[in-house]
């Protein structure tokens, strides 16, 4: 995805559809941010300039709305995100310790993405599994996957074992 630095414009061919059913809707801005972040992964400048270009909506309207709600991001994120759960269960069972073993073991704090681009690190406030308190939840290309009842320990060779996968796989 460009930002201006770009040398060729960005593609934005595959908001036609959502911006031609939500484009016009009042209310639907929220609507076509999150297809468009589902699309694209984050919801880029580019993408924000382009949604105001067809709606009519200032850019600076359209990207209040996207720093106002939590859902969406402003920056690429990794291959595999982490939900880590903050919740009250999670919190009380050690959801403090397993982020910091996240911390160190990927070198990455809330809201960041590994330099490789692998894995970024969301803190959330319930991912609604509190009877495996403390748990996190990782979005991959492969899926869902939750982890429960975890350690320092755990966490480190669940993380590293995610890794290995993607070793693989750009490996061939």
């Amino acid at each position: 995805m460009c930002e201006k630095s770009c040398k060729e414009p960005a593609d934005f061919s595959a908001l036609a559809p959502v911006l031609e059913k939500y484009g016009a809707v009042k209310g639907g801005l929220i609507t076509v941010l999150q297809k468009t972040q589902d699309i694209y992964g984050y919801l880029s400048m580019d993408a924000i300039r382009y949604i105001a270009a067809k709606t009519g909506i200032k850019p600076a309207k359209i990207y209040g709305v996207a720093t106002f709600y939590t859902q969406f991001r402003l920056k690429p994120i990794g291959k595999n995100l982490i939900m880590l759960c903050k919740g009250t269960a999670c919190h009380v069972n050690g959801a403090d310790l397993i982020e910091e073993a996240v911390s160190e073991y990927l070198g990455i704090g809330d809201g960041e993405t590994t330099a490789d681009g692998v894995f970024t690190l969301n803190n959330v406030a319930c991912l609604g599994c509190c009877s495996l308190a403390p748990v996190m939840m990782v979005k991959g290309a492969d899926g869902d996957e939750t982890f429960g009842n975890l350690t320092k320990d755990s966490v480190k060779a669940i993380l590293k074992e995610i890794a290995d996968r993607e070793k693989e796989v750009a490996a061939g």
